[in-house]
């Protein structure tokens, strides 16, 4: 009564509400493992009824009149010669066939082969009408003519009074072939028989076999599914578990894949995943820390100036307002920064690839830095043997040699000497930019290009540029699939570079 008023109502039954979270929820992979096996042993045990109960007789049939035919080939290469008697011997004892040939002289028949297996064989009994209705047969046939009878043994066809009573019934096949021997012009009658064993029996006794076999083999097939099906799905279900954990955050979790290479490998490119997550983690927090502490700190220098130009008279100076724009304008660089690198690793920014002049480049922005190293000491040269054209985004290359010449200020030893170098290496130009300050360690070089990542986890504010510059230049010089890198040594100082095909080659010069 409740499933109809479901039904009235046009709410899904229970059947159907258990339906609908079994295919939303997904099926258990042992499951699927488990009926996939069983399928497959119930498609072979199909196959196997098909052919050995169903398709017995007909192949069997097949088979008897392929050796009725083959006989028929074989002795028709011996016609007309001594051997015919010997090689329709062997081949009705080695087949149970039994043979009669007959050559046909004047529309008279003899008989030139006579094999009787059986000793009740049906052609060899044959009265002489029933040999000739054979024969008739077989020229109406076109030459060759196939009988069967289910027969009285040890006669048929019985024209004669004179005859033993039957002992059997059995079915029996006959094959007439004519063949006129184009040497001898001879006619022969080629006649096989052979008997055709009952399949009925034969098919019961196979198909209650089968059922016991059916039965064993199902029990075993369900068994060994339900064996690997565990074997396989556990491992998997244990990567699951430690991926939630995982997914919640858990970065020390540890997946196991024990039990073959898949589950194994899958296992280590999780472990491996887990790992540079945790490290993501934790630069994502000392990023926002990082990002979090260059913002408060320009924005404290505005307001604190702003509240002191505000309550103190005679503070309304050019100087304070400086500092004021000097730190809104390092808030704008900041901002703008993190815009350009969100829009780099997103592929917001598309390349403006043009031809310019190198060179020409890196010495506009040395003049940019005749500022800094007046008021502060430091002491920027640019060496170069000649003037190189490249094709490359001017823009973004622009901003790469800034953001390297940046970041060695930043680092600079207590000389305060940054070295710019341009040097020629075949089809390649390279811009290599050295300071002298305190050097990175070995195991730290792969990650400093990461966005405020600190080789010392010390921050600091940079003395020129947001702090984001390398990461800048590591997604620039990517999309033009440019070579780049850093060697370094601990208290000696480092060296970045990056290289760019050239595109022509102008005249010398050399600026210190």
């Amino acid at each position: 009564m409740k499933r109809k008023r479901e039904r009235q109502n046009g709410a899904p039954t229970r059947m159907e509400r258990f339906s609908e979270k079994l295919f939303a929820e997904g099926v258990h992979i042992s499951w699927k493992i488990f009926f996939a096996l069983l399928i497959f042993t119930i498609l072979i045990l199909m196959i196997v009824w098909i052919f050995q109960i169903h398709m017995l007789n007909p192949i069997y049939e097949r088979v008897k009149n392929e050796e009725l035919t083959t006989g028929a080939d074989v002795i028709q290469q011996y016609l007309g010669q001594e051997a015919l008697e010997d090689v329709a011997y062997d081949y009705a004892v080695n087949n149970s066939v039994c043979i009669r040939v007959f050559s046909i002289e004047d529309t008279a028949a003899h008989e030139v082969a006579s094999v009787d297996v059986f000793g009740d064989c049906l052609i060899h009994h044959l009265t002489n009408a029933s040999l000739s209705r054979l024969y008739a047969a077989a020229l109406e046939n076109g030459g060759t003519y196939q009988d069967e009878h289910e027969v009285d043994l040890p006669l048929a066809f019985r024209n004669d009074e004179n005859v033993a009573t039957p002992k059997e019934r059995t079915i029996t096949r006959t094959y007439v072939r004519i063949y006129d021997h184009p040497d001898s012009g001879i006619q022969y009658v080629i006649m096989l028989n052979s008997k055709m064993t009952p399949m009925r029996t034969v098919t019961r006794t196979l198909g209650m076999q089968f059922s016991w076999i059916v039965y064993l083999v199902l029990i075993a097939a369900m068994l060994a599914a339900y064996l690997i099906s565990r074997f396989v799905a556990r491992p998997i279900t244990r990567i699951n578990e430690s991926a939630k954990r995982l997914a919640a955050g858990d970065y020390q979790v540890n997946f196991y894949g024990h039990g073959y290479r898949e589950t194994r490998e899958l296992a280590q490119t999780l472990n491996y995943a887990a790992g540079e997550l945790s490290k993501a983690d934790g630069l994502q927090k000392e990023l926002i820390a990082n990002i979090s502490h260059d913002l408060r700190s320009p924005l404290t220098m505005i307001k604190g100036y702003s509240e002191m130009m505000r309550d103190i008279p005679g503070e309304n100076t050019p100087e304070n307002m400086q500092v004021i724009i000097d730190e809104a304008t390092r808030l704008s660089e900041l901002v703008s920064d993190l815009l350009d690198i969100s829009k780099l690793q997103a592929g917001t920014r598309p390349l403006a690839s043009e031809r310019f002049d190198l060179t020409q480049t890196v010495l506009e922005t040395m003049d940019r830095y005749e500022k800094l190293t007046a008021r502060d000491g430091y002491c920027i040269r640019f060496y170069s043997d000649c003037h190189v054209d490249v094709i490359a985004d001017q823009s973004m290359i622009l901003q790469v040699i800034y953001n390297i010449i940046n970041n060695a200020i930043n680092h600079s030893g207590q000389d305060k000497l940054i070295l710019v170098r341009q040097t020629v290496e075949g089809d390649k130009v390279r811009i290599s930019v050295e300071d002298h300050g305190e050097g990175i360690e070995p195991d730290q070089l792969p990650y400093i290009w990461d966005r405020y990542y600190k080789v010392d986890r010390v921050h600091r504010i940079a003395t020129v540029g947001t702090g984001i510059g390398l990461s800048i230049v590591k997604n620039i010089l990517e999309m033009h699939q440019a070579e780049y890198g850093v060697h370094s040594v601990v208290d000696q100082g480092s060296i970045f570079w990056f290289s760019l095909p050239i595109a022509g080659n102008g005249e010398s010069e050399e600026r210190a």
